[in-house]
């Protein structure tokens, strides 16, 4: 019976994280084409998909990069919006913008024998300008979380891990 038991939450482990994400993924893509009016299944999240890349074109366009500064400017003075606007542009340009500053996996000695490693990323090279010389900032994620630590490490305990050995 034990064997059964077993065997029933292996399958259970396999399939309730995939009937969620099908699930979570149909809403999305109901919702979408019922904003739009769209009848056909789909055609509304490609349509989103389309619009996305399409202000990306402009964003990245020379004539229309100064209304997007324009814009840019205006969000981020105002009281609340500013918080949320900075907050979300921040934590994507850290992954996908153009300043991307997950891009380099460290590991941080965190004890004097080197026996307690943690894994993170560098976000500065350099706090020479708040007179921390020799210093850099790591990053520690947490799992399931956006949030993390920010640590100020000496820069000779902190090494690179080659980006092959990152890939999980």
């Amino acid at each position: 019976m034990s064997r059964l038991a077993g065997y029933f939450f292996r399958g259970l482990v396999l399939a309730a994280p995939l009937a969620i994400t099908l699930y979570v993924c149909w809403v999305i893509f109901s919702t979408v084409d019922r904003w739009l009016g769209l009848p056909i299944p789909g055609a509304g999240f490609v349509a989103t998909i389309a619009l996305v890349t399409l202000l990306g074109f402009f964003a990245s366009n020379l004539l229309t990069r100064s209304a997007v500064n324009i814009l840019d400017g205006l969000l981020n003075r105002l009281p609340f919006v500013r918080l949320l606007y900075s907050s979300t542009k921040d934590l994507l340009n850290a992954f996908v913008g153009e300043q991307r500053r997950f891009d380099q996996p460290v590991l941080v000695t965190l004890t004097p024998d080197g026996e307690i490693r943690a894994l993170g990323f560098i976000t500065r090279d350099t706090l020479a300008q708040i007179g921390l010389d020799g210093d850099v900032a790591v990053y520690l994620p947490q799992s399931y979380n956006f949030a993390g630590n920010l640590l100020v490490v000496p820069a000779r305990r902190v090494s690179a891990v080659p980006l092959g050995a990152a890939k999980c």
